[in-house]
């Protein structure tokens, strides 16, 4: 399996890596079976993610796509955020093999969850933001 170079710089050297005592949202998604955890921690002021942090238990690709996407949300507003899918992820990583593209896919879906509960905690419903987080395809569970 190979992997590029941004593949191998962001899990050598993940951005962001952390927790955020006091988020404004915080997402976790990911399968224990599986063995991919993302939590994603987020700071929104005036509409703008100012800081966002994440703690990732996984392989190397699932650690790459919750570096380089929160890199690609930090200074964006909810909107721009909210936009961020999983093949943006892939395309920013130039590319990921077939059998780990579901690891973009948690990173989207633990964006967009910490998100959901920062809608919560200000009194919005998140309904419209979150799909169904699905299972992790390459395990068939």
């Amino acid at each position: 399996m190979l992997y590029s170079e941004k593949v191998m710089d962001h899990f050598a050297n993940p951005r962001n890596v952390g927790e955020i005592a006091d988020a404004d949202g915080v997402g976790e998604v990911g399968n224990a079976k599986c063995g991919d955890i993302m939590k994603m921690y987020i700071k929104v002021e005036n509409n703008i993610v100012t800081d966002v942090k994440f703690k990732t238990f996984g392989c190397g690709a699932a650690i790459a796509t919750s570096s380089i996407a929160t890199e690609m949300i930090k200074g964006k507003s909810i909107d721009e955020v909210l936009k961020l899918t999983n093949q943006a992820v892939v395309e920013a990583l130039d590319g990921l093999p077939p059998a780990k593209l579901h690891c973009s896919v948690l990173a989207e879906q633990a964006i967009k969850s910490a998100l959901a509960d920062y809608y919560k905690r200000q009194g919005i419903d998140p309904t419209p933001i979150v799909g169904e987080i699905g299972e992790c395809e390459s395990c068939h569970i």
